[in-house]
């Protein structure tokens, strides 16, 4: 994913809200590969919250974890999935300038393959839904 402009940052303060796309299984079972997101760029971060920020040594790479916790440096963020890797056990805390935002939303996109009532109602059914702030997986997290 191409770094944003000086242009794209600026007109980010006008619109707090945007979307990103989940690629990978780091936040399953909460987030899966081809979700879309809609996130609240800027404001406050709290523990547990899920969140979009720019990887710490590849800073063109945009990263959705959960913030676990705030240490000294910025925030422990953890997958929820503890096998996929590529968190803060790997890379340390993340500062918080790199935290673009929080994820407000989730929705999956309709599968071509997908035609039945029956499909179509399950799909309806689990689309859409709020990313909310766990607070007990923050708890669970830092047991790591």
């Amino acid at each position: 994913m191409p770094e944003l402009s000086q242009e794209t940052e600026r007109g980010r303060s006008l619109l707090p809200f945007g979307t990103a796309e989940v690629t990978g299984p780091s936040m399953v079972p909460t987030l899966h590969h081809g979700d879309r997101l809609v996130v609240r760029y800027g404001g406050r971060v709290r523990p547990g919250d899920v969140v979009v920020l720019r990887h710490p040594f590849q800073q063109d790479l945009l990263v959705v974890k959960r913030a676990a916790e705030r240490r000294e440096g910025g925030w422990w963020v953890l997958g929820d999935n503890a096998w996929a890797g590529g968190d803060s056990t790997d890379y340390g805390t993340v500062p918080e300038e790199l935290v673009l935002g929080t994820v407000r939303f989730r929705y999956r996109p309709w599968k071509k393959g997908q035609r039945s009532p029956l499909a179509l109602l399950g799909w309806a059914f689990s689309a859409a839904r709020p990313v909310l702030c766990d607070r007990s997986a923050s708890r669970r997290l830092r047991a790591r």
